[in-house]
């Protein structure tokens, strides 16, 4: 009998990351297990031209980025079912596979866009360098995957 006690569930607040989290709580919610919730905030590049828009500081996007997940966690998640909230820094695919191996999470459960053709090619997916890398298990979401009904 597979165990599942702890869920890692990477959220970038897209709708493939929002049906990641459904999916997460119904395992939660279905074998009494614990979810993590991270975000991973990107390094920002830096740049001498002033016509550059403005970046926030990397405070102001982790503040934004708390509000932001508790509001998901707060419409997504069952009452009951336990959600941290992580924020980390750096590549995602890399801060979501040392999340994992520091929470020992049994299973990945993440979004993918589903892009194809150049726009993979250029942006590379993170679901695909996850996987590629994972130790443990990755239920991959779609956008469009199949929602489930309360």
């Amino acid at each position: 009998m597979i165990k599942i006690q702890k869920i890692l569930c990477p959220i970038d607040f897209s709708d493939a990351s929002r049906n990641a989290l459904r999916y997460a709580n119904e395992f939660a919610k279905a074998m009494n297990a614990k979810i993590t919730a991270l975000h991973v905030i990107q390094p920002q590049p830096i740049a001498a031209d002033v016509n550059v828009p403005y970046i926030p500081p990397e405070a102001e996007l982790e503040q934004s980025a708390k509000a932001e997940m508790e509001a998901l966690v707060k419409e997504i998640v069952s009452e009951g079912v336990l959600v941290e909230q992580v924020i980390a820094y750096g590549l995602p695919a890399e801060a979501i596979n040392a999340q994992a191996e520091k929470e020992d999470a049994d299973v990945i459960i993440l979004g993918t866009h589903g892009r194809t053709g150049l726009s993979r090619l250029l942006m590379g997916s993170t679901a695909e360098s996850v996987m590629r890398k994972a130790v443990r298990p990755v239920l991959v979401v779609k956008a469009r995957e199949k929602e489930f009904i309360a």
